[in-house]
């Protein structure tokens, strides 16, 4: 049997930690106090703009109230917005994980020929774009205004997520893929059943980054979506919180025959409720893939 050998920490080390354990709590605090407020303020039922914050900071609901989020799921604008981002999401998740690992895996062939070439290109459009008005001019050109694909197919491959990928591939011991070819295997049988099996912590943390950036997106609906019913959820949050317009929740509470004081900061922030609420579910799935895929894909260039 080993014996545990037990280090006592010096008076400074105790220091230190106690900082450190300071500045944790203080940045979980500035982290979660937000998140805690929008849940509070949308549970508050009191009726009366800011009554929540009356106590200054907040902990619970003066007045427990579920009635605001039975008003939020008869808004069909909501929904409507809920459907084309759950669409717009799953659509680029899937394409932009494929063609990323696609693009990736040849690069990372230290052998293809061109490689730095190809390389740089890609490194290229990290520093420099089109700007706004090339690309809606192409968007529109291109027959994809007002439809899915102009908010999926512009950022379906990009070059962080290809370079984390192909430091990842890059990873998997040659030797591997040897014996496949040995067997008979060629590039696409090996890419399928061989790399991307053994790529889920970096598939994942990409589909993760990418599902995020899709989910919070709003700026290119704004710009490339002129039908109301086609807009994301992004843009009916920024309606309702950021232009504080009001006028679709009032009618269906007219509708309904609500009779309910509802204050206009209750209903943002149950609609901001409503937004956070799927990723906060799906990203505890993704998260232990995470750490690893970032880490292997981003230790060499």
């Amino acid at each position: 049997m080993f014996d545990i050998i037990q280090v006592k920490k010096s008076a400074g080390d105790k220091i230190v930690d106690g900082v450190l354990y300071i500045v944790a709590a203080i940045i979980m605090l500035a982290t979660i106090y937000p998140f805690w407020t929008q849940i509070v303020i949308s549970l508050d039922g009191t009726g009366a703009d800011g009554a929540a914050y009356a106590s200054g900071f907040i902990l619970l609901p003066e007045q427990l109230s579920f009635e605001s989020y039975k008003l939020a799921f008869k808004f069909d604008a909501l929904w409507q917005g809920y459907w084309n981002t759950i669409v717009r999401t799953v659509i680029g998740v899937i394409l932009a994980v494929l063609l990323t690992s696609i693009t990736a895996y040849p690069l990372a062939k230290r052998d293809l020929p061109w490689n730095r070439v190809f390389t740089g290109i890609i490194l290229f459009t990290m520093l420099f774009g089109g700007g706004t008005i090339p690309s809606y001019l192409l968007i529109k050109e291109l027959g994809m205004y007002n439809t899915i694909w102009a908010l999926v197919i512009p950022g379906m491959v990009g070059a962080f997520n290809v370079l984390i990928m192909r430091n990842f591939f890059r990873e998997i011991p040659a030797e591997v893929e040897e014996s496949a070819r040995v067997d008979g295997a060629g590039y696409l049988r090996i890419y399928t059943q061989i790399v991307l099996p053994l790529s889920k912590p970096v598939l994942a943390t990409v589909a993760l980054w990418v599902g995020v950036g899709h989910w919070n997106a709003w700026f290119d609906s704004m710009i490339y979506m002129s039908d109301p019913d086609k807009q994301v959820l992004q843009v009916v949050l920024r309606k309702i919180v950021i232009q504080n317009n009001m006028s679709d929740i009032s009618a269906v509470m007219q509708n309904i025959g609500n009779q309910t004081t509802f204050s206009g900061r209750q209903l943002q922030a149950t609609v901001i409720m409503f937004s956070i609420i799927p990723m906060v579910i799906v990203y505890p799935f993704i998260q232990k893939y995470f750490v690893k895929g970032v880490m292997v894909g981003a230790v060499k260039g």
